[in-house]
């Protein structure tokens, strides 16, 4: 573990040793925290591990940085803060943010505000100012938000002006799956054709499609292709589900923009890696996808 900053509050700075870093795995929730705290309420947790026959631990963020140093890989981190309408609070994004500072040499920090909050603009800027996220994970259908709504203009531009990555989750979800009325959640949200009006009035933000955007790959394939700002993770589905169109891109035009996630705890790195075994990416974009063009757009090498 790295020990240059281990004090209470230290604003992240990146240690990673790129060169004896395998892999960048751009997509790990923090489910809870050193309190005990979960990301969700009961139902939805509860809900959630039956969908997704997950019983495994939740390891906090100490834990998580254990894991992936153990596998020589780096890892992003965040939560997701929607607390609006969940009725839930969220797990503190500045004690991700410390937690990461603490293991600086495999953890980078996104932060996560409520779009809906009054105060989202402020939560945000202090976020990058005071703790220094390097990106914002956004998940509209659990956050209950149009992406595509002016009323969000001004928390983008916002990260734009800081430089800021934005993570968007994006097509079926697995929150809410089963309950009464899938507890609410809107499923439309996540449409990725939503984001394209987002990179077209913010061309200089980054923005990351989150995982297979089934049922509307073709949406976000189509929001990638034209839109050069916008990148794909391929987080949440084992590799050997994904859509054949997404592969096809992902060996061709869209090369320097897919990037490797996992969905972690959810789906383990392990897992993912062993799963590519069976799929068509070829071996001349892989050190691409798993870890060089994440550098790239996280600015690392800098």
């Amino acid at each position: 573990m790295s020990n240059t900053v281990s004090r209470k509050h230290s604003r992240y700075e990146p240690a990673l040793k790129l060169d004896e870093i395998e892999a960048i795995d751009m997509h790990v929730h923090i489910e809870v925290d050193h309190h005990g705290h979960q990301s969700l309420p009961p139902d939805l947790a509860e809900a959630a591990a039956k969908y997704f026959k997950a019983d495994g631990p939740r390891p906090d963020i100490d834990g998580i940085a254990a894991y992936y140093r153990e596998r020589k890989m780096a890892a992003v981190v965040f939560t997701v803060d929607a607390e609006t309408q969940l009725g839930h609070a969220a797990i503190s994004s500045e004690e991700i943010a410390e937690g990461a500072a603490r293991n600086n040499d495999v953890l980078i920090p996104f932060g996560s505000v409520d779009p809906r909050r009054h105060d989202a603009l402020e939560a945000a800027q202090r976020l990058i100012d005071e703790s220094g996220v390097r990106g914002f994970k956004f998940h509209p259908t659990v956050q209950g938000f149009d992406p595509s709504d002016e009323h969000f203009y001004p928390l983008y531009a916002a990260l734009q002006e800081a430089g800021s990555v934005a993570l968007f989750h994006t097509g079926q979800t697995g929150i809410g799956a089963g309950m009464r009325g899938g507890r609410g959640f809107r499923l439309g949200l996540s449409n990725p054709i939503l984001i394209d009006p987002v990179a077209a009035d913010f061309p200089d933000l980054q923005i990351i499609m989150a995982h297979p955007s089934v049922p509307w790959q073709d949406e976000a394939l189509a929001v990638a292709t034209h839109k050069h700002n916008t990148w794909i993770d391929l987080s949440g589905w084992s590799p050997k589900y994904f859509p054949p169109e997404l592969v096809r891109y992902a060996n061709s035009i869209l090369r320097k923009r897919v990037l490797f996630g996992s969905d972690f705890p959810l789906l383990t790195p392990d897992r993912w890696i062993e799963d590519a075994q069976a799929m068509s990416l070829k071996p001349e974009v892989l050190p691409g996808i798993m870890k060089d063009n994440a550098v790239r757009l996280l600015k690392l090498d800098l």
